[in-house]
């Protein structure tokens, strides 16, 4: 992978050859993140005290990109080295807290404008969402609080970002890549989890306000003996249709690790987070579909290059 850095000056930068680097990316939160190490000179001090933001890239192919959070300098064993740490373009919002506000029949486009635009991120898709109550961002909740929040209530999905570090604020769509991991690939590490520790049997939704409330249950969690209910509160007029969401969102997203699959193999960037995996493991019994939810490439002298497959089945 080659590196390149911008410059709070607008200036641009190309790294020397990387003497090693992790790229984690998952496309949403926990934000995409990266450490290149590469030699180091002291002309190139003025450089990385400026560094603002990183761009990886891969035979060609944008791999990373995202902010600069830290940079170190070391004269060690293997020589004098640096290494640059940042993450990706979610971090912009989730650094910056947004002031409380109470929105009437708002769009997400106009969340967008109000919560995501300010701080640099651009934004490649949208989808026509519009809240049919009132929408409330609390004190303290960060930037990407008040925007994810809005989608999951009102539009039943989660936004994430592209590589390139462009919002998506769309459902996702079906997998442009597709893979197909076998007995016979090089698979140097495969682990199965499946956890059911804090899987929701009942999420009860209660609008204070109206005294009402809707309760979404897990029938799968409860056949196997489960039992964890949360009560999740509201604003104020919520709809039967917004509680209904921010329901069976609850039970998703505690059902998402439920049942964790990571595969490691030889190479670097095999798959991207929403790419679909077909699953053929016999010794381990393991066959399915699986989505994938984070792919960490790493690179070094002493192991090579490997990449790790973070798969959550298929909904």
């Amino acid at each position: 992978m080659t590196g390149r850095i911008f410059t709070s000056d607008h200036r641009v930068y190309d790294l020397p050859p990387l003497l090693a680097w992790r790229v984690l990316l998952t496309g949403t939160v926990p934000c995409d993140s990266y450490t290149v190490t590469f030699p180091y000179q002291a002309e190139m001090a003025p450089v990385l005290q400026k560094a603002a933001g990183f761009l990886g890239r891969e035979q060609g192919r944008l791999t990373a990109r995202g902010i600069v959070d830290e940079y170190t300098v070391e004269l060690g064993s293997e020589g004098l080295t640096a290494t640059l740490t940042g993450r990706g373009a979610a971090a912009r919002l989730l650094d910056n807290e947004s002031r409380p506000v109470t929105y009437e029949g708002a769009t997400l486009a106009e969340i967008i404008r109000c919560h995501v635009t300010p701080y640099g991120v651009v934004t490649r898709e949208t989808a026509d969402v519009r809240a049919d109550s009132v929408y409330t961002v609390a004190a303290g909740c960060s930037q990407w609080k008040a925007l994810s929040d809005f989608c999951q209530t009102y539009g039943g999905f989660t936004p994430r970002f592209a590589v390139n570090g462009a919002l998506l604020a769309v459902p996702e769509k079906s997998p442009q890549k597709k893979l197909v991991i076998g007995d016979g690939d090089p698979v140097l590490r495969c682990v199965l989890r499946e956890d059911h520790y804090g899987v929701l049997t009942e999420a009860l939704v209660i609008d204070k306000t109206r005294n009402t409330s809707y309760s979404v249950k897990n029938p799968d969690m409860i056949a196997k003996g489960g039992q964890c209910r949360r009560v999740i509160y509201t604003p104020g007029q919520s709809t039967w249709e917004a509680m209904r969401y921010t329901g069976e969102y609850q039970i998703r997203k505690s059902r998402g690790e439920e049942r964790i699959v990571s595969v490691t193999m030889p190479g670097s960037f095999l798959a991207f987070p929403g790419d679909w995996i077909s699953l053929r493991l016999r010794r381990m019994g393991l066959a399915g579909e699986f989505r994938v939810a984070e792919a960490e490439s790493l690179c070094d002298p002493q192991r090579g290059c490997t990449v790790t497959l973070t798969l959550k089945e298929r909904a």
